[in-house]
């Protein structure tokens, strides 16, 4: 398998039935997959690029079109000095168009890349994104509150983190605003709490606190959605999984931070205990909130989780969350929108993402919007009057429960690929996960180099 530049006399390196069949096609493409015949069939495979990007997707391509059997990545010496990096993106990609989501079956992929012992560092990267993907698709009725936090609990407990799960009374007394979201449904809201140090990691390394939402179903509550609307809302607790996936990377990388995480798993549902339109819900700032709309309920749930997260002062608060449907009709359902209280903070995911070819897009904290959120009979509103700056003022809302002094930023999320191109197949996608590894990594150098 040759991984080359669509400008390259590669004819010498591939031998004559390359030359044959490049004759035949042209000028080699980029992104195109070309298939050189042998004797007993296809011989050899060339994967030509455009080099001076990075984007580990595009080599999902390998995984669907590369015939069955055992493939070894040959790059070309041009395409390794202009990214460094191709070996393991390949690798990666291959592993991200490889995805299959089969519920009840275990299906045998035909076609396998053997791994250098130098690309078995990009497995845990690989697992993420399966493991994220794997947890979106599944079907609400059989992913709920109880499941998710107990898949989460032993994905971080495998990896040595301290975990435990809220709920009942506990959760009711911790947690009321996400109580009040989880009380409609007769599938009981959990709260998952971790903590983990890496064993290169002092006492008092840098703190890395995750928070996500794991709304497992949402219909809306009593401002209900359409049925249109309800169809793809199994991928509502999208920020959870990308967070756990996150995790997962720096506890398997074991990365020399402190880390803890935050996962509010609960469902949007309708009954008689269900919080209604008017309602006045207490947080656990102390804060009390007016629900305006029911529909607006993920912004309820992360706010005690991120008023607890802020009390242990972590060096960088990061959560991610399926928030609005304003931020996909601003950015679409590719580009994650960033909101940052911290500039530094903001520009440092946001090259990551670039370097990776793993984009998000910063949005403003607009404070000429905050006075929207003002209420008569409470502190707050969930939502606006106005029908604009949706993204923007869901935004606002979880700023009140950070601490200023606390570096955040918050990611709003689509979590799913409508359509499949290489390397991200219809569904559930951990989009920003690339970049938020990279930031990471990029965190701690930054910190390393002030101490």
């Amino acid at each position: 398998m040759h991984i080359v530049l669509p400008d390259q006399d590669f004819s010498d390196l591939l031998g004559v039935h390359a030359s044959a069949l490049f004759e035949m096609v042209g000028q080699p493409q980029c992104g195109r997959l070309y298939l050189v015949p042998g004797v007993e069939g296809v011989a050899q495979a060339v994967f030509v690029i455009d080099a001076s990007r990075r984007d580990a997707a595009r080599f999902g391509a390998l995984a669907t079109g590369l015939p069955a059997g055992d493939w070894k990545l040959a790059i070309a010496a041009e395409a390794l000095t202009l990214c460094p990096e191709i070996a393991h993106d390949a690798t990666l990609g291959f592993c991200m168009g490889a995805y299959r989501f089969a519920l009840g079956r275990e299906t045998v992929f035909p076609t396998r890349l053997v791994l250098t012992e130098d690309a078995r560092a990009v497995v845990p990267m690989a697992q993420a994104i399966w493991l994220g993907r794997d947890l979106i698709n599944q079907p609400a009725n059989l992913l709920g509150p109880e499941e998710l936090a107990q898949e989460a609990a032993d994905v971080v407990s495998a990896q040595g983190a301290a975990c435990e799960i809220v709920s009942g009374e506990s959760l009711v007394s911790a947690y009321p605003c996400l109580a009040a979201v989880g009380a409609g449904s007769d599938r009981p809201a959990q709260v998952v709490k971790a903590i983990w140090r890496g064993s290169r990691a002092p006492h008092d390394a840098p703190l890395l606190s995750l928070v996500g939402k794991g709304v497992c179903f949402d219909t809306g509550g009593y401002d209900i959605k359409p049925a249109s609307g309800m169809l793809r809302m199994k991928k509502d607790m999208g920020g959870a999984a990308l967070m756990l996936a996150l995790a997962h990377v720096i506890m398997a990388q074991d990365l020399p931070i402190r880390l803890e995480l935050r996962l509010g798993c609960v469902e949007n549902s309708i009954s008689g205990h269900a919080m209604r339109p008017g309602d006045i819900l207490t947080t656990r700032a102390g804060m009390t909130v007016e629900v305006g709309n029911t529909d607006a309920e993920g912004r309820l749930v992360l706010s005690d989780l991120l008023t607890e997260a802020c009390e242990q002062q972590p060096d960088w608060l990061l959560d991610a969350a399926t928030l609005t449907g304003a931020a996909r009709v601003a950015l679409g359902p590719d580009l994650p929108a960033l909101f940052s209280n911290d500039p530094q903070l903001a520009q440092l995911l946001l090259n990551a993402g670039a370097v990776v070819g793993d984009a998000m897009w910063q949005l403003p904290l607009w404070h000429g919007y905050d006075a929207w959120l003002c209420r008569k009979n409470a502190h707050l509103g969930n939502v606006t009057d106005k029908p604009m700056a949706g993204a923007i003022t869901a935004a606002l809302f979880l700023q009140h429960f950070v601490e200023p002094t606390v570096k955040w930023a918050h990611i709003d999320t689509y979590a799913w690929n409508d359509s499949s191109i290489p390397g991200r197949p219809e569904g559930g996608e951990t989009l920003a996960l690339r970049a938020l590894v990279e930031a990471t990594l990029r965190m701690i150098n930054e910190k390393a180099g002030s101490q």
